[in-house]
């Protein structure tokens, strides 16, 4: 009763801030509210200024960091609100105002248990940022070594933590009062924001992500990552090497700077491809702020590791099979990797969805190929699939947040050049060599090793059985061994027959 009488306060401060940026249309989701909304409505600003979308995030960043994370995650679900107000969420703000220095040293000599000035020489007050979970402070070291130094915000996890919680029981009510919501997952996808925001509060773990982030891309031409600092490294404060550079989508400085926006473009195609499709792990926030680029080496140095993507290699797989079917105009070859994955139950409608995949892919590519966006393709094909009853993908709605990402900043660079017809080869060679003949025979000769390997454990485990004997209320003892000796015999022979017909 404690939880619903606080979340229940909680919402009604929602609905005034939601109210005074006009931005209320996120209740009319649920059909049983519109008794409160009519209610709300009455304190409605209908001056307050921007598209809707705009009002929305303008909302969500005055009620705080959670509500921020909660804005960039519903920027992938165009399908829940719509293109236009997805788009203007993606451009949310992750600022907050600073919270006061002498705070961030006392954050930085309990997290390191060490005086500040056996740490740093000099410590700056003023942050040069402040986002929803931290903010970040230049310094330098008592080696001579210039740094940045992130911090966790004081009380963010209780603060996240609470929130989290009204989120939740917002979902739960939603879908109690409203069970057409329920194909959308909110219980679920609150529960993804919620792991996804509390690994960003371990600043250890974005330390992690950026070695080896680092590590992937150490041969990487135009392109790096900044140290990390692990003797000044805790759960709540990282430091990096700092870097200092001009943002990735203002041409006109890269030009004034004497920089060629083309060739950072090509590079970053390149590095984008890598993350994706070579490595699988890839910066899942790379927004122009957490872009900079090097005025003197015009490199690209990456900033800001604490939302990071996985992709599985079946994952990069049934991605690299999806886009070259639409490319080829082949919905048939798209709707059988959806079914092929898993993505969609057995008993859906596959024509239907080969259908619907030609609705998404005939009306784009016509154009020319710039002026296509491959990231909100995946979003409407992702939509799409919902309606079919496939399981949230988090990986893929958090590869479609990037794929927009980057090709906002490859049209900041470049009007007329998609980032796509860059990577293209690229993808096209990762195509061949993963999805060819020879990559399968490959995967087949490893899955023979991997049994191999495998044996003698099965063996050992088997011969323990058999000793063992059979249990009391076995029928027929020896029948039951005889049994288990014929399946290793067919085990081997399969096997046997299987290496040689590889």
């Amino acid at each position: 009763m404690l939880r619903g009488a606080r979340n229940l306060a909680r919402l009604v401060a929602c609905a005034r801030c939601l109210a005074r940026h006009n931005a209320l249309f996120p209740m009319e989701l649920v059909p049983q509210l519109q008794p409160a909304l009519r209610i709300a409505e009455r304190f409605v600003d209908r001056k307050a200024p921007g598209r809707p979308g705009e009002r929305l995030a303008r909302a969500l960043q005055e009620m705080g960091p959670a509500f921020i994370k909660l804005g960039q995650s519903l920027a992938t679900r165009a399908d829940l609100l719509g293109e236009t107000i997805a788009r203007d969420l993606s451009l949310l703000q992750d600022r907050l105002p600073p919270f006061p220095a002498a705070e961030a040293r006392a954050t930085v000599e309990r997290e390191l248990e060490q005086p500040l000035e056996a740490l740093f020489t000099s410590f700056e007050d003023q942050p040069v940022a402040a986002a929803s979970i931290a903010q970040v402070h230049f310094a330098t070291t008592t080696e001579g070594e210039h740094v940045a130094v992130k911090i966790l915000r004081p009380g963010i996890e209780e603060a996240i933590g609470r929130d989290l919680d009204f989120f939740l029981w917002l979902a739960e009510w939603a879908e109690r009062l409203h069970p057409p919501l329920r194909r959308y997952k909110p219980v679920e996808a609150v529960r993804l924001v919620a792991r996804s925001t509390r690994r960003e509060m371990d600043l250890r773990l974005e330390a992690a992500a950026a070695a080896e982030f680092a590590e992937n891309n150490k041969d990487a031409v135009g392109f790096r990552v900044p140290r990390v600092d692990w003797r000044r490294t805790g759960r709540r404060v990282v430091t990096f090497e700092r870097v200092e550079g001009l943002p990735a989508d203002e041409r006109d400085r890269l030009l004034a700077a004497g920089l060629d926006p083309d060739a950072i473009l090509e590079r970053a195609a390149v590095v984008f491809f890598n993350q994706v499709f070579r490595d699988g792990f890839f910066h899942a926030d790379m927004h122009p702020g957490n872009m900079l680029i090097d005025p003197k080496t015009g490199d690209i140095v990456a900033l800001d590791f604490g939302i990071m993507g996985r992709l599985e290699l079946a994952d990069r797989r049934n991605l690299a099979e999806v886009l070259l079917g639409f490319l080829e105009r082949d919905y048939a070859r798209v709707a059988d990797v959806f079914f092929r994955a898993g993505f969609l139950p057995p008993d859906q409608d596959r024509a239907a969805f080969t259908q619907a995949c030609r609705a998404l892919g005939e009306p784009i590519l016509g154009l020319p190929l710039n002026e296509i966006s491959f990231g909100r393709l995946l979003g409407q094909l992702l939509a799409t699939a919902e309606e079919f009853e496939m399981e949230t993908q988090p990986q893929l709605l958090l590869l479609q947040k990037t794929m927009v990402v980057a090709e906002g900043v490859g049209r900041a660079l470049n009007p007329s050049v998609n980032i796509w017809t860059l990577a293209r080869p690229l993808v096209e060679q990762w195509m061949r060599e993963n999805l060819g003949p020879e990559a399968q025979l490959r995967e087949a000769v490893a899955e023979g090793v991997s049994t191999l390997r495998r044996l003698p454990g099965a063996l050992g485990r088997l011969e323990r059985l058999l000793e063992a004997g059979p249990p009391r209320t076995a029928p027929a003892p020896g029948e039951r061994a005889r049994d288990r000796l014929a399946m290793l015999l067919a085990l081997l022979l399969g096997l046997v027959l299987g290496l040689a017909l590889g």
